[in-house]
């Protein structure tokens, strides 16, 4: 029975440094600092938590490129339909990290609303975005796009982009001839 209790009461200590944590965490996310800021949207990315999808989406405004790329990546880690909506303006960004990284994020999240928006990209000037894009249409799995996709395949002439969007064609398709 001590045991028992004993147990019980690390796991409720667990639990209570864990909340504590992540109320940390997103203090830190307006901290001046900017390693500070980092360190917290890295954190909140790994929680797992859905308490740290709108903290992070509020983070996807923070001056600093660098910590918006780092935010993108743990709200695609999160997997939360909410950050679809503050995460589509991104892909219009100027700064090519924001772009790519919101449509890592995307396509990590799964949700169709992306497909549309993301369409665009697959002639961006930077092909590591390019890359990215075809990867993320890959993932939405989207029947209505294999047209589009082939069409990019016959004009792409970078071999890495090609071989994105050919493992996008077969991801959607099953067929293994792309």
């Amino acid at each position: 029975m001590d045991m028992e209790r004993s147990v019980k009461r690390l796991m409720e200590d667990r639990e209570k440094r864990r909340e504590e944590n992540i109320k940390k965490y997103i203090e830190q996310l307006t901290h001046e600092s900017t390693p500070y800021r980092l360190r917290a949207v890295e954190a909140l990315g790994a929680c797992a938590d859905p308490r740290a999808v709108d903290p992070l989406v509020t983070a996807l405004n923070d001056p600093e490129n660098e910590v918006r790329w780092v935010v993108t990546q743990a709200l695609g880690r999160l997997q939360d339909d909410r950050a679809v909506e503050p995460l589509l303006p991104l892909l219009t960004e100027p700064d090519r990290w924001a772009r790519r990284g919101a449509a890592w994020a995307l396509g990590e999240i799964g949700d169709p609303r992306a497909v549309e928006p993301l369409l665009p990209l697959l002639v961006d000037e930077k092909k590591d975005v390019r890359v990215v894009v075809a990867d993320a249409l890959g993932k939405l799995s989207d029947v209505r796009v294999t047209g589009i996709l082939s069409d990019a395949l016959e004009i792409e002439e970078e071999p890495e982009v090609r071989t994105a969007i050919r493992r996008a064609l077969r991801e959607i398709t099953g067929e293994m001839w792309f």
